[in-house]
């Protein structure tokens, strides 16, 4: 699901906050490497969090969004979706767009939603992220 750029009309279907540890998802990565960047993040989202100086605060960033995304959608990680079925992507100015595959597509879809709003903040110890998603129920 590529977000779309203009206003979409409808109702909020969900919204989900998280809030991740920096430091965890640092010892995550020090601790399990590439199998675990691999499994969570996308190749972009990995090329994206690799060259900024302070990597692991998007690391964590995107951890806390692809947790609000899945909680705005009332699944959580049941129903066979993967870590990498949500992909944060920024826009060329840095706006975080969400752009869902596989199950969670099926499932956003099978909902209504047809956009979904994301909103992330970090710092040196936390990440957290907001999401909204939108549409109309079927």
């Amino acid at each position: 699901m590529q977000l779309n750029q203009q206003a979409v009309s409808g109702q909020v279907l969900g919204i989900g906050t998280d809030i991740a540890e920096c430091k965890r998802v640092g010892q995550m990565i020090e601790k399990h490497g590439d199998a675990f960047l691999q499994r969570v993040y996308t190749p972009q989202e990995i090329d994206y969090c690799s060259l900024r100086k302070s990597s692991v605060q998007h690391y964590a960033g995107r951890w806390a969004a692809k947790e609000a995304v899945l909680k705005a959608l009332g699944t959580g990680w049941a129903h066979g979706i993967k870590w990498t079925d949500v992909e944060v992507v920024n826009q060329q100015g840095g706006k975080p767009n969400i752009v869902l595959t596989e199950k969670a597509l099926e499932i956003s879809h099978s909902q209504g939603v047809r956009e979904m709003l994301i909103s992330i903040s970090h710092c040196q110890d936390y990440a957290t992220a907001y999401a909204t998603a939108l549409g109309e129920r079927p």
